[in-house]
């Protein structure tokens, strides 16, 4: 069965005028004076059933610390998007949130079918199997959406499959300054791994979802629209409000966060040549290289601070903490390495060795046919109510709109009466980055630096 697009143009493509980006705000997204505790969302009503976009929040809590705030955030959400939230926490705290949120948001268990290691995943491919609407925003319990930001990652999927947000840090004591400074360094290098995405759901489910069993989800999904051919937005002054972790959590984080970094090799090289270069100078006493590099780190990340009007949400003193955090990634990533010899990063009870995978590799296991995982067992699936999306298009376009070599070769196969066609799918899965120190924890909390009961979310 051939999964079906959403109305509007195909991804990649041109919007019709007067759709997209141009278009007029949808009515079911005003804005104006917080209605809510805890809520930056303007007032509005119910949202259409043709409003065009839900929105998958997966959780899982062991504490309830941050439930009035997070109903608040729920009940002005509401009004813009059909909220569904996929709740793996235990039985006393689920049916807590069951009455808080009864008749706020769909509330509901991941599937039991489903037990990817990465237990985020889980919850993701659960909100997406629900999803109704053509565009589909999926993000961590920390992620505060406000009405404009909503509606902007809604206009930009209407010309992309994936829309990658900038997270930034409000409040910021000093720890969240402290890995602001990650994330300005990768702002002036390329881009940042947010706790959030905007997803067109006819996509995701053209591809099957993508792999759960790894670690750094962000990326895993990232890659997975690349190696589909999908068409991938970045807009840097996208900026969407993120709470902040404790700092105890914060400081569980770092080693988990060095680990995503196992799935870009060159970075990952970078880092563990710090420590013997910064050793190596100290030694032969030249300071003055030591100075250099540490300012070389600040001013790179005060390029990232700058970029795209982000001197309003980044504050000027989080580019002098650029020195201080590669000194820790350089640390972390040593002891990122050890893990990784030991059998993977500890997590939920399990080691997870995968850190991402390449493009290659999901070109060849995922778009070739290959649908066991490492493990040799069957890969569960993410397919729209519960079915499963067997085939790609017939007609081998790629998820950006273009024939892609992948899909002619396909066709030309099918056409002279061989198998291209890949074999039924049993969709992966979709997610964010996990990320939380070397200790095992639960699965909730993957955030780069979440200390919301349960966060999930953000990449190194």
């Amino acid at each position: 069965m051939t999964a079906s697009r959403a109305p509007g143009p195909e991804p990649g493509r041109a919007p019709d005028p007067g759709s997209g980006l141009g278009r007029a705000p949808d009515p079911g997204f005003r804005l104006g004076p917080d209605p809510d505790p805890g809520s930056r969302l303007g007032p509005g009503p119910d949202p259409a059933p043709g409003c065009g976009l839900d929105y998958v929040l997966p959780l899982r809590w062991t504490e309830d610390s941050g439930l009035d705030e997070l109903t608040g955030y729920l009940r002005g959400l509401r009004r813009h998007a059909r909220v569904i939230v996929v709740d793996g926490s235990p039985p006393e705290l689920f049916d807590r949130h069951a009455r808080r949120w009864h008749g706020l948001v769909t509330h509901l268990r991941p599937d039991p079918d489903l037990d990817f290691a990465n237990g985020k995943v889980s919850g993701v491919v659960t909100g997406m199997r629900r999803a109704t609407a053509g565009h589909v925003v999926i993000a961590d319990d920390d992620v505060r959406y406000d009405a404009a930001a909503l509606e902007r990652v809604r206009a930009l999927l209407e010309e992309a499959d994936l829309v990658r947000p900038q997270n930034h840090f409000d409040p910021l004591p000093w720890h969240a300054r402290w890995d602001t400074a990650r994330t300005l360094l990768n702002r002036g290098l390329s881009a940042d791994y947010p706790g959030t995405f905007g997803v067109r759901r006819s996509s995701f489910e053209w591809m099957g979802g993508y792999d759960g069993d790894v670690l750094f989800e962000n990326l895993e999904l990232i890659r997975t629209v690349r190696a589909w051919g999908g068409r991938e937005l970045r807009p840097p002054d996208l900026y969407v409000r993120r709470l902040p972790p404790d700092a105890g959590r914060f400081w569980s984080q770092r080693v988990r966060q060095a680990y995503d970094d196992l799935a870009q090799p060159g970075r990952m090289a970078f880092f563990l040549a710090v420590l013997p270069a910064l050793a190596a100078a100290l030694l032969r006493r030249r300071h003055r290289a030591v100075l250099a590099g540490a300012g070389l780190a600040a001013g790179l990340a005060e390029v990232g601070r700058r970029r795209a009007g982000g001197r309003r949400v980044f504050p000027a003193d989080a580019s002098l903490f650029a020195p201080v955090w590669v000194l820790e990634r350089a640390v972390c990533s040593w002891l990122a390495l050890a893990a990784r010899l030991r059998g993977g990063v500890p997590y939920a009870g399990r080691r997870l060795r995968v850190a991402a995978h390449s493009v290659r590799w999901i070109t060849e296991h995922r778009l070739s046919g290959g649908r066991s995982r490492p493990d040799g067992r069957p890969r569960k699936g993410c397919a729209r109510n519960g079915r499963p999306q067997d085939e790609r298009p017939e007609d081998g376009r790629s998820l950006g709109g273009g024939r892609s070599p992948d899909g002619e070769r396909r066709a030309e196969s099918r056409q002279s009466g061989g198998s291209g066609s890949p074999p039924a799918r049993k969709p992966a899965a979709l997610c964010e980055p996990s990320q939380n120190g070397l200790t095992p924890d639960s699965p909730q909390r993957h955030n780069a630096t979440v200390a919301r009961p349960g966060s999930t979310g953000l990449p190194s």
